[in-house]
């Protein structure tokens, strides 16, 4: 209760204070090729349910239509320039503070995956994500804009470190860790390293 209540609280005070952001991240998009200004991607959240999470659209129009459903790289040629910005700040991530005022997601908490989604082994091998194990745990609580996860693990480790991290989340889980993974996000936002390699926990 006392989370939720956090996160609508704050999500709130989010949309009020960031609403001229948006209108200059709406122009740039807009000016830059002149497509969709917003990007909806179905998302697991908690309990295995599926909502739309909302984000800036960061790459070109139907980016997926040739490559399908692939991860960005670091200087992905998908990505366009005003992307490149919103991503290395997560600007483009302002539309999920609506998605955790409606109680789809919450400030902290595991990363939102996509449904069927598959990871790579070294050998080349194709695995569900949902035979990965510490998947089913992470879909106890709703997932997350930030967390250990976000802040600390590089983008191309191994998914079963990912969520390695996210069960150790779930054992520390509180207001005084929620709080330290915020600013620790709105420092790295401040800075724009989002894309740069992240930290050891």
């Amino acid at each position: 209760m006392i989370k939720r209540l956090f996160d609508v609280l704050l999500s709130g005070v989010g949309l009020f204070v960031s609403a001229p952001v948006w209108w200059a991240i709406a122009l740039a998009i807009k000016l830059e090729d002149g497509g969709p200004i917003f990007f909806a991607q179905s998302r697991v959240g908690r309990g295995g349910g599926v909502f739309m999470a909302l984000k800036f659209r960061s790459m070109i129009p139907d980016a997926e239509r040739d490559t399908g459903a692939v991860q960005a790289a670091t200087a992905d040629p998908r990505i366009t320039r005003t992307g490149r910005f919103m991503r290395a700040t997560a600007m483009d991530e302002l539309p999920q503070l609506w998605n955790i005022l409606v109680g789809d997601m919450s400030f902290v908490g595991p990363r939102p995956l996509r449904p069927g989604e598959v990871d790579v082994r070294g050998d080349g091998t194709l695995v569900a994500l949902s035979d990965v194990p510490g998947y089913v745990e992470r879909h106890r609580v709703r997932p997350g804009l930030t967390g250990l996860t976000q802040v600390y693990a590089p983008r191309d480790i191994a998914r079963h470190n990912k969520f390695r991290l996210d069960r150790l989340y779930l054992k520390r889980a509180g207001l005084c860790l929620d709080l330290k993974l915020i600013l620790l996000s709105f420092w790295i936002s401040w800075r724009g390293q989002w894309e740069a390699p992240k930290r050891n926990i």
